[in-house]
């Protein structure tokens, strides 16, 4: 009787040993599945990502359209005094000149000419310095995209052969089909200030420009 009873016993606990061993296993896999399903706040979480990312994008664009216009890189003309009189130059003291071939604040000058005679461009506004009259500077489109900046009607541009402030090496030159002035404040071309006298015409004139590939 003992000996069966000890059967039982022995019985019982092994099936208390499968049960536990199989609620473990379930405990297990319910476990599993809660934590494989835990990533569910993921979408939420990118979700965030993306509104924050939108929000920023949103707040970028609305600075753009509404500062756009003054964001830009500002250039200033001034007035500068040399043997020629009294003529435009940028802030650094660099001349500008005007293209005879221009009309109706049209530039006629790109490619190999605008390598030679690179336009006064601005992302900005074009500022007024001393002895400038604001009124007369404007900006136009060229056809590049960018805006080249204009006085009085006339595209401005630099002369390759400036190396440094003050030099006027472009006044009176003929290249690309038409001739190239310094620019006075009033709006106006200045005339070669040695065009009255031959010998020194000759040694500035077209000869000596095209000798430079024009």
């Amino acid at each position: 009787m003992n000996h069966l009873q000890g059967k039982r016993k022995l019985s019982t606990s092994a099936g208390l040993g499968l049960a536990v061993a199989a609620l473990a296993a379930f405990a297990a896999a319910c476990g599993s599945g809660s934590s494989s399903s835990s990533p569910a706040p993921t979408p939420s979480a990118h979700s965030s990502a993306r509104s924050a990312q939108s929000a920023v994008q949103a707040a970028g664009s609305g600075k753009g359209s509404g500062t756009g216009s003054g964001s830009g890189t500002a250039v200033s003309v001034d007035a500068r005094s040399g043997s020629l009189g009294t003529y435009l130059t940028d802030s650094a003291g660099r001349t500008l000149y005007l293209f005879a071939s221009d009309t109706g604040s049209r530039s006629t000058c790109d490619g190999a000419c605008a390598a030679q005679w690179p336009p006064l461009t601005a992302s900005g506004t074009a500022k007024a310095g001393s002895g400038v009259t604001g009124g007369k500077l404007n900006t136009i489109a060229r056809s590049d995209g960018s805006r080249q900046v204009t006085y009085n009607g006339h595209p401005l541009y630099y002369f390759k052969g400036d190396s440094a402030a003050g030099q006027t090496n472009g006044e009176g030159l003929n290249g690309f089909g038409a001739n190239w002035y310094v620019v006075s404040p009033t709006g106006d071309r200045i005339a070669p200030a040695a065009s009255s006298s031959a010998p020194s015409s000759a040694s500035s004139g077209a000869g000596g420009y095209g000798s430079a590939g024009y």
